[in-house]
């Protein structure tokens, strides 16, 4: 009886869907202490996450005339 399959099939596997998009890619800077506890800190503070404040500067930034 040991080792045998019950039901004679095997379950799906389990986990998280798949993504058509998945965030897989990661980005590395450097920054000072203070640097980073203002990032840390705003980000907390507004309730953004660090991804989300740098795609709306980005946007900001995009949307200045030179």
């Amino acid at each position: 009886m040991y080792g045998q399959k019950r039901g004679g099939y095997m379950s799906p596997t389990k986990g998280r869907p798949k993504l058509d998009n998945p965030k897989n890619e990661r980005i590395y800077i450097r920054v000072t202490k203070n640097e980073k506890k203002e990032i840390m800190d705003f980000s907390e503070k507004s309730g953004y996450t660090i991804l989300d404040l740098i795609k709306i500067g980005i946007e900001k930034v995009k949307g200045q005339k030179k």
